[in-house]
C-alpha cells in the first residue's frame, strides 16, 4: 500500500502526502509514542493551568501576567496543531490530506511567529517596569498592551499568509512523502516538481526577519535592563530586579536558540536533519514554559496556592 501511494503521479491527482515521521525503526514506534504523549499531556495540562491559574486570580491581572496567559494559549493551540497527526504516525502510515497539510502549515507558522512576537512584547515588558517604573502603568497600559498583542497575531497572520499562498502555487508531482512529522515549509519544498526559488526567498525572508528582529529586540531589551540593574545600589535591589527577569530570559533562549538553529541552519537538501532539532523547539519548549513561569515565579505559585485552597475548602 505505502509503495503504490509513494509512485509517482501527475501533479494534478496530488491529494495527500504520507508524514514519514521521526523513526523508520519498528522498535522505536512505542516507545516514542508513550514519550511524545506524555510531553504532549504535560503540555496541555501545563498551558490550560497556568492560563486557567492567570485568568482566576485577580492579584495576575496585569500586563505581564496578560501576555503570559497569551504565552499559554498559544503554546495549547500550538501543540493541538501538529501532534495529535504526529502520535497518529507512530501507530500507523500517517496520510494527511493536500487541504490538511496546507492548513496545518498555516497555523504551525501562524503560532511560531506569534510566539516570537508575544516574547518580544515581554522583553518591553520588562524593561519598562525596570527602567521607567514611574511610567510604567501608563507605558503598558491595556490599550498598549491589547495593541502589542494585536500586531503579534498580525504579524503571525501575515508571515503565515506568506508562506501558504507562496505553497499553494507549487505543483506536487513524484513521491509525496514528507521526511517530517509535520507539514514543514522546507520539507514540502523538496516535494516540488515546479520552481521553488520564490517559496525559498519568502521562507528566508519571513523566517529571517521575524528570528533576526525578535532576538535583536530581546537583546537590546536586556542590554539597557542589565545597565540600569547595575546601577542599583544594594545587591538586594539587584537580584530582585533580575528575579523578575528570569523565567522570561530562560524561555526566550530555549524558544529562539532552538528556534534559530533549526531555521537558520537548515536548507531545502539537509531538511530531513532539521526535523531532529526542531523537536526540541515544537514538542520540549512548549511543555518547559508553564514549568519555568510556575517554579521561578513567586506571584503565580501563590496563586496556585489560592486557587486550590479555594476549590479544594
Amino acid at each position: 500500500t505505502c509503495q503504490k501511494r509513494m509512485t509517482p503521479r501527475n501533479s494534478s491527482s496530488v491529494t495527500e502526502f504520507i508524514l514519514l515521521g521521526l523513526s523508520a525503526q519498528p522498535a522505536l514506534r512505542l516507545p516514542l509514542f508513550f514519550l511524545f504523549l506524555g510531553i504532549y499531556v504535560l503540555t496541555m495540562l501545563g498551558n490550560l493551568g497556568l492560563s486557567t491559574i492567570i485568568g482566576l486570580s485577580a492579584s495576575l491581572h496585569t500586563p505581564m501576567y496578560f501576555f503570559l496567559f497569551n504565552l499559554s494559549i498559544i503554546d495549547l493551540c500550538y501543540s493541538c496543531v501538529f501532534t495529535p497527526k504526529m502520535l497518529n504516525g507512530f501507530l500507523s502510515e500517517n496520510i494527511i490530506s493536500y487541504v490538511g497539510c496546507m492548513t496545518q502549515m498555516f497555523f504551525f507558522c501562524f503560532f511560531v511567529q506569534s510566539e516570537c512576537c508575544v516574547l518580544v512584547s515581554m522583553a518591553y515588558d520588562r524593561y519598562v517596569a525596570i527602567c521607567s517604573p514611574l511610567l510604567y502603568s501608563v507605558s503598558m497600559s491595556p490599550q498598549v498592551c491589547s495593541m502589542l498583542m494585536l500586531g503579534s497575531y498580525v504579524t503571525g497572520f501575515s508571515g503565515a499568509m506568506a508562506h501558504t499562498v507562496s505553497m499553494l502555487r507549487l505543483t506536487f508531482c513524484d513521491s509525496r512523502a514528507i521526511h517530517h512529522y509535520l507539514c514543514e515549509v522546507l520539507p514540502l519544498l523538496q516535494l516540488s516538481c515546479s520552481s521553488t526559488y520564490v517559496n525559498e526567498l519568502v521562507f528566508f525572508i519571513v523566517a529571517g526577519v521575524v528570528i533576526t528582529a525578535s532576538i535583536v529586540s530581546i537583546f537590546i531589551s536586556y542590554a539597557l535592563i542589565l545597565s540600569n540593574i547595575l546601577r542599583i545600589p544594594s545587591a538586594e535591589g539587584r537580584s530582585k530586579a533580575f528575579g523578575t527577569c528570569g523565567s522570561h530570559l530562560t524561555a526566550a533562549t530555549l524558544f529562539f536558540g532552538s528556534g534559530a538553529f533549526t531555521y537558520l541552519t537548515t536548507s531545502p537538501e539537509s531538511a530531513e536533519q532539521g526535523q531532529f532539532t526542531s523537536v526540541f523547539y515544537t514538542n520540549v519548549v512548549p511543555m518547559l514554559n508553564p514549568l519555568i513561569y510556575s517554579f521561578r515565579n513567586k506571584d503565580v505559585k501563590l496563586a496556585i496556592g489560592k486557587t486550590l485552597k479555594r476549590v479544594l475548602f
